[in-house]
């Protein structure tokens, strides 16, 4: 079928076409295509329809990227990083595998969560700019649009994130930034070298707010 995957790359030309084509995208770097590392690959891949997953056995493709065999490796744009994972390592399993992409797809907005958060953190962005707020609300899908709009004009600077106001995980989160669920939405930068940090409550999320919000904190 169409979405069968992982795609087979083949040369080097296809391989940076398709990492370019995607927010988040990971490849898997094999000598042989039926190794147990390739079928442990194969399976996360089905686990996670929404991450477009390739698979090369190129000499010349492995090299281009500096990797060795039997290495998977997940590219992402918002802050033009990758992260490698050894597949030799025999605790290496398609659970290990997925929480490996889960924890790593940071995207243009990154929906925070106890997995995501670990790779927001390891991320190499300095700044966080936390959109707080009721995915519940009428209002969610506009305010979405926006914020991702924003995110555009500050990729590779800014690290744009949805937070939840609903779940009970993001408690702590909202409180850290001493704020009511009356006061949301809200916005909140965040340096991560220095904690420092300035909230802005917000009746609707508008580029231009986003965007003077991020310009005068950062300068």
């Amino acid at each position: 079928s169409a979405t069968q995957k992982p795609i087979l790359l083949n040369n080097v030309t296809n391989a940076e076409a398709f990492v370019s084509g995607a927010e988040v995208a990971v490849i898997g770097f094999f000598q042989d295509p039926q190794s147990p590392e390739a079928a442990q690959f194969r399976l996360a891949a089905g686990r996670i329809p929404e991450v477009p997953f390739g698979l090369s056995t190129s000499a010349t493709v492995l090299s281009h990227y500096g990797v060795s065999a039997n290495t998977v490796t997940l590219f992402r744009r918002v802050d033009n990083d990758r992260r490698d994972l050894d597949m030799n390592n025999k605790d290496v399993d398609t659970k290990k595998l997925t929480r490996f992409v889960r924890m790593n797809e940071l995207r243009l907005v990154t929906e925070y969560n106890p997995v995501t958060a670990i790779g927001v953190m390891q991320s190499s962005l300095q700044f966080n700019l936390l959109l707080i707020t009721d995915k519940m609300s009428p209002k969610h899908p506009e305010r979405m649009r926006k914020f991702r709009a924003a995110a555009e004009l500050f990729m590779g600077k800014i690290l744009f994130i949805l937070l939840d106001s609903n779940l009970k995980s993001n408690e702590r989160v909202v409180s850290y930034f001493q704020l009511k669920k009356s006061q949301l939405p809200a916005l909140a930068i965040f340096h991560t070298l220095d904690d420092e940090h300035d909230v802005l409550t917000v009746d609707e999320i508008s580029i231009e707010h986003v965007q003077d919000f991020c310009n005068r904190f950062v300068q």
